[in-house]
C-alpha cells in the first residue's frame, strides 16, 4: 500500500526471517560466527539463546544461505515430538530413505542414522543437526539428543549439534538430570537487543534493503524507535512498519518521533507518552501546588488578623478538655503521612527489585527498561477489586491532605488491610483511608509468555496463538490434549469471552494485552511477586 508512496521496492519491516535482511552487527555477527564454528569444527554442542524477537530465526537462515558444500545441515524447526518422531524427522532432512518396517523403532533408526553419518564422514561431509526452539524439548528428547553425540569414530563426533532457543533453554539445561548433556556445551552464546546506535543503523539497512534512496525516519523517530522496542529487531520491524502506513495515511513523507509513538500506541495497545512529558506534568503539577500554597497563606493571613481582632473567650473552656482527647493532627498518627516521600524513580526501582529486574534512574523510559528484561507495563483502573484480580505489585498515586500526590508501591492486599512500600520502608494501612487517597488507577509489570503482545483475535495465526489456548485450557482446567492448533478459531474466540465474562471484563472476544495479563495472574506461579499468595478469585 505504501510502497510507491516511499518509493520502496518492498516492505522493509516484514518479520518473516529473510537473509537478505539480516543485519550483521556486533552481536549478531558474533552469534552467526558461533554457527558457523558449529559447523567447520567437530566438537559437541553448540548453544545459542536470546530473548523473543532478537533475530534467532533470521541467523540461522542466513547460516543455511552460507553453509559449505562439504556441510549437510538438518534443521528441525518445531521440536515437539516424541523420540521415533524425532528421528524420523531428522532422516527426512538430510534425505535419508527409511524402510517401512524401521519407522516404529527407535534402534532401527538410529542405526540407519548411524550407517549414513559414517558414509558422510569417508567422503569428507560434515552433518549438522540445527534444532530451533529448543527451549520445548521435551527432557526425555533432550536425552535423545545426547545419545546422538554418541554416535563417533575413533576421532572425532559423527553429529554436531546446534541447540537455538529462548533465555529458557538455560535453566532447561542447568537441570540436575540433564547435567551429562550440559558438561557436552563446547560454545554458548546469548543474543541481546541492539544498542541504540545498531538499532538506528539496523532501521536505515533495512530501508536500503527495500530501495530507500532518502532518509524516510528523522533522527528523533530513530530515537524513539529504540525507546520503545527496547533494541528489539522484531519490535522495531512491527513500530516501523505501523509507523510508515501512519505517514502514508497522513501524507507525510518523513516519519516523525511523534508518529513512531503513535504506531507505538497501536501496537502495545496503551498509551505511549513522549519522555519529556514527565517534566511538563511535573512542571505544571508544581504551579498548580504553588498557586494553592499562595491561596493557602492569604487565608491564614486573613484568619489571623480576624482572630487578633475577636475577644479572648476560650481559653477557659480549652483548659477543661479531658486530659486524654485525641491530637487534632491526624498526620501524627497515619502511617502515610509519617514516611518520606518515595519519588517516581524510587517506585520504579522498588517495582523492578520485586520482579528481581534493574531500573536505571535517569536512563531510558521505564516501560522500554522493562520490555527489555521481558517484562510489559499495564496501567489499569478499577480500585481495590482489580487489584485482587490481577495479584500483582503495583505502582499507586496517593494524594495528601493538601493534593500533593506521591507514589507508592503495593506489596501486599488482604481483606481489611494493604500494605505498602514508601521509601523502602514498609506500611500497613486500612483499605478504607487507601481508597480515600487513591484514584483507583494503578500501574503494574508482568511477564508475558511472548515478548509480542499485540492483541490476538479471530483469524490470526502463530505460536502467541497457541500459547493463549495452552493457557487458557490450563485455567478452565480443560484436558491440553485436545490441541486446536495455532489458529484463532470461533471455539477459541468462544473460551476468550467465557474468561472475560468471568472477571468483568468487556467480552469482546479479543486477547488484549489486559486480556493476556489477567490470564497470566490467573496461573501465576507460586514464586512471582503477587499480592497475596494462594488466594484465588
Amino acid at each position: 500500500m505504501y510502497l510507491p508512496f516511499y518509493g520502496l521496492a518492498e516492505k522493509p519491516f516484514a518479520i518473516t526471517p529473510d537473509p537478505r535482511y539480516l543485519f550483521l552487527g556486533g552481536r549478531h555477527a558474533e552469534a552467526l560466527a558461533h554457527l558457523v564454528y558449529g559447523i567447520t569444527e567437530a566438537g559437541g554442542f553448540i548453544q545459542l539463546t536470546g530473548e523473543v524477537g532478537t533475530g534467532k530465526t533470521t541467523i540461522v537462515r542466513s547460516l543455511l544461505a552460507r553453509q559449505p558444500d562439504n556441510a549437510e545441515i538438518a534443521l528441525i524447526l518445531n521440536p515437539r515430538m516424541d523420540s521415533t518422531e524425532f528421528l524420523l524427522t531428522i532422516c527426512e532432512e538430510l534425505g535419508i530413505m527409511v524402510p517401512d518396517d524401521a519407522i516404529g523403532s527407535v534402534k532401527d533408526l538410529i542405526d540407519i542414522l548411524n550407517r549414513y553419518l559414517l558414509r558422510a564422514h569417508a567422503a569428507g561431509k560434515r552433518v549438522v543437526l540445527v534444532v530451533d526452539e529448543a527451549q520445548n524439548l521435551a527432557p526425555e528428547l533432550l536425552e535423545q539428543v545426547r545419545l546422538l553425540t554418541n554416535l563417533e569414530t575413533e576421532t572425532q563426533k559423527l553429529l554436531q549439534i546446534i541447540l537455538i532457543g529462548q533465555p529458557e533453554l538455560r535453566d532447561v539445561l542447568a537441570r540436575n538430570d540433564l547435567r551429562q548433556l550440559a558438561q557436552r556445551v563446547t560454545g554458548r552464546y546469548h543474543l541481546e537487543p541492539l544498542s541504540r546506535v545498531e538499532s538506528s543503523a539496523y532501521v536505515k539497512h533495512r530501508l536500503r534493503i527495500a530501495g530507500a534512496t532518502s532518509d524516510i525516519f528523522t533522527n528523533g523517530a530513530l530515537q524513539e524507535l529504540y525507546r520503545q522496542s527496547g533494541g528489539v529487531p522484531r519490535l522495531l520491524n512491527i513500530i516501523g512498519d505501523r509507523a510508515l502506513l501512519g505517514g502514508y495515511t497522513e501524507d507525510r513523507h518523513e516519519v516523525s518521533a511523534a508518529m513512531v509513538r503513535k504506531a507505538a500506541s497501536e501496537v502495545f495497545d496503551r498509551r505511549v507518552i513522549a519522555p519529556w512529558w514527565p517534566w511538563v506534568v511535573g512542571t505544571a503539577t508544581a504551579l498548580v501546588v504553588a498557586g494553592a500554597l499562595y491561596a493557602g497563606w492569604l487565608l491564614w493571613v486573613n484568619h489571623r488578623e480576624r482572630a487578633e481582632a475577636a475577644p479572648v473567650a476560650a481559653a477557659p473552656a480549652a483548659a477543661n478538655a479531658p486530659a486524654n482527647a485525641p491530637a487534632i493532627v491526624a498526620a501524627a498518627v497515619d502511617p502515610l503521612a509519617a514516611l518520606a516521600d518515595t519519588g517516581i524513580d524510587g517506585a520504579w526501582e522498588q517495582l523492578f527489585a520485586l520482579w528481581s529486574a534493574r531500573y536505571l534512574a535517569g536512563g531510558e523510559e521505564a516501560c522500554a527498561q522493562a520490555l527489555r528484561q521481558g517484562l510489559e507495563c499495564l496501567v489499569q483502573h478499577g480500585g481495590t477489586r482489580r487489584l485482587r484480580q490481577f495479584n500483582r505489585p503495583a505502582i499507586l498515586s496517593l494524594s495528601d491532605a493538601q493534593g500533593g500526590l506521591h507514589p507508592a508501591v503495593l506489596v501486599g492486599l488482604d481483606s481489611g488491610r494493604a500494605e505498602l512500600l514508601l521509601a523502602g520502608k514498609r506500611a500497613a494501612v486500612d483499605i478504607e483511608r487507601l481508597e480515600r487517597q487513591w484514584n483507583g488507577e494503578f500501574l503494574m509489570l508482568w511477564k508475558p509468555p511472548q515478548l509480542d503482545t499485540r492483541d490476538l483475535s479471530m483469524g490470526m495465526r502463530g505460536e502467541p496463538v497457541r500459547d493463549l489456548r495452552r493457557r487458557l485450557r490450563q485455567w478452565a482446567g480443560t484436558p491440553q490434549s485436545q490441541d486446536g492448533g495455532d489458529f484463532f478459531d470461533a471455539a477459541l474466540e468462544a473460551e476468550v469471552r467465557q474468561f472475560q465474562r468471568q472477571f468483568g471484563l468487556d467480552a469482546d472476544g479479543i486477547a488484549s494485552a489486559q486480556t493476556q495479563a489477567l490470564l497470566d495472574a490467573q496461573l501465576a506461579q507460586s514464586g512471582s511477586p503477587q499480592l497475596a499468595h494462594g488466594t484465588g478469585v
